[in-house]
């Protein structure tokens, strides 16, 4: 008996928020900037902000995988691993994805986090597909998730105008009709570190008073560099993914792009031939959420997806990391 190829399908998504909101009237009271320039350069009108002593990434990561499970029908013992994808980690170790696993009673299932910023969800979901299609696994969770506002300084209206917090989670299951992960292409350029990093608190320039005095344990960003290269990594990407699998626009039925910036959306949709009705966002209401971003435009738009939708996932990351999947929808 010849047996059908195993594909890693997304058999259920779910993301959680937090309750409180920073808009952009409460940052022009913050720092010098507007709703309109916001508005008008980003897309973004709000964001929300995990607030409470002690609540970390994990605490966000929890609640989104607890859905999936309920949604599933199943226990916190069956998940097999759990991958989390995140720049903003519980601590430097042990991992997010152990201590979320230890607060979901998850004693099954080993687990690891990848650090690839924006791009770390799919990178994430590249890795977990893979455990599938390997046939030694069968449920595997794969979170993004970033608790953005513990690494931005509200004083610098470059950055703290973009990011907000929240997770998402997709469960990975077998599948032999053909559904799920089809096929994945993941680049990266570290030469692109220096537009966009943390300057202190690893390896290369540990913790100092000198370092926190100097507010050097925030995202730094140069904006123009990182907005070319998104535009141009994203777009040519998914038009690379879409060429080697002989689709076209005509074939997809929805782009799930990272949401950084609205006018990165726009091009990436239109070098592959999508028109805004076609294009997931949410960045209005949640803004760049890092890992977060895919899983979370999933959650809230998955009443729109229909067995068998050839779906388009892209993001572009600090680093730089960027990337395209494409997706087959199983439900």
């Amino acid at each position: 008996m010849i047996s059908k190829k195993i594909t890693a399908a997304i058999t259920a998504v779910c993301g959680y928020v937090p309750e409180d909101k920073l808009t952009n009237f409460d940052l022009e009271k913050m720092v010098d900037t507007n709703d309109e320039w916001i508005r008008t350069r980003t897309g973004i009108v709000e964001r929300r902000i995990l607030k409470g002593e002690n609540k970390a990434t994990s605490d966000m990561v929890v609640p989104a995988v607890k859905q999936l499970l309920e949604k599933r029908g199943m226990n916190p013992l069956d998940i097999e691993c759990l991958i989390v994808a995140t720049v903003t980690p519980d601590m430097v170790f042990p991992a997010t994805a152990n201590i979320a696993c230890d607060k979901l009673g998850a004693k099954n299932a080993w687990g690891f986090d990848i650090s690839a910023a924006c791009s770390g969800f799919l990178y994430a979901l590249t890795l977990g597909a893979t455990l599938i299609e390997s046939g030694r696994y069968k449920k595997i969770v794969v979170a993004g998730a970033d608790k953005m506002s513990a690494i931005i300084d509200y004083t610098d209206r470059n950055t703290c105008v973009l990011f907000g917090d929240g997770a998402g989670a997709v469960l990975l299951e077998p599948n032999h009709d053909g559904y799920g992960i089809l096929d994945s292409l993941l680049k990266s350029d570290g030469s692109g570190a220096e537009y966009l990093h943390m300057k202190a608190g690893g390896s290369l320039k540990p913790a100092t008073m000198e370092t926190v005095t100097n507010k050097e344990h925030f995202a730094f960003q140069d904006g123009q560099p990182v907005f070319k290269a998104a535009v141009k990594g994203m777009a040519d990407v998914s038009a690379e993914l879409l060429e080697r699998n002989d689709l076209t626009g005509d074939d997809i039925a929805w782009l799930v792009p990272h949401q950084a910036n609205l006018r990165i959306i726009d091009a990436t949709a239109n070098r592959i031939g999508l028109p805004k009705e076609k294009v997931m966002i949410n960045i209005q209401k949640y803004g760049n959420t890092t890992a977060a971003t895919i899983p979370l435009c999933l959650w809230e738009w998955k009443h729109e997806l229909n067995k068998g939708d050839n779906i388009v996932l892209a993001a572009f990351g600090g680093g730089f990391t960027w990337g395209a999947t494409l997706v087959k929808w199983e439900y």
